[in-house]
C-alpha cells in the first residue's frame, strides 16, 4: 500500500500511480495533495507545531489505510521528513521522489559520459519571480 503526496497538479496527474501499476498491477496507490506543505517549508517552519498539526491532518488517511510506503512527490517535502516520519511512524518507508530522480539522472549522465568533472567549479545563475531574500533563505535549506 503506497501513498503519494504532492502538489495538486502532481497528484492529479496520476504519474506515480501509473508507473507503480506498471511495476506491479496489484499494488494499491493512494494519492493526496498536500498544498500547505510548500508555503510551510518556504516560511522555514520545518519543525513548527503548526506544521506538525497540518501533517497530522493530511496524513491521517494514509495511517487509516495502513500505507507502508509514502512517496514525497514534491521537491519541498523532503525538508519535512522528520515531521512526516513522526506522524507516519517507523513502519512506513519514506521515499523522496526528487532525490531518487537526482540519483537516476546522475546514473544516466555517467553512463552516457555526459557528467561534468566534479572537481571543476562552475557558476550558477538563478532567476526568481519573488523576493530574492526569500529565495536565498529557501535555497539555503535545499542546497545546504
Amino acid at each position: 500500500r503506497v501513498g503519494v503526496i504532492g502538489t495538486v497538479g502532481t497528484v492529479d496527474s496520476g504519474i506515480h500511480a501509473s508507473y507503480l501499476k506498471k511495476l506491479d498491477p496489484e499494488i494499491t496507490v493512494i494519492g493526496k495533495a498536500c498544498p500547505l506543505f510548500v508555503p510551510l517549508v518556504e516560511e522555514g517552519w520545518l519543525h513548527d507545531p503548526v506544521t506538525a498539526e497540518v501533517a497530522a491532518r493530511y496524513l491521517q488517511e494514509f495511517k487509516d489505510k495502513d500505507v507502508d510506503t509514502l512517496i514525497l512527490g514534491c521537491t519541498h517535502y523532503p525538508l519535512l521528513t522528520d515531521v512526516i516520519g513522526d506522524v507516519m511512524g517507523p513502519g512506513v518507508e519514506l521515499v523522496s521522489a526528487g532525490e531518487e530522480s537526482a540519483f537516476e539522472l546522475k546514473r544516466m549522465l555517467k553512463a552516457r559520459e555526459l557528467r561534468a568533472d566534479e572537481r571543476r567549479r562552475g557558476e550558477t545563475e538563478f532567476y526568481v519571480s519573488d523576493r530574492v531574500e526569500d529565495f536565498e533563505r529557501t535555497a539555503s535549506l535545499f542546497l545546504q
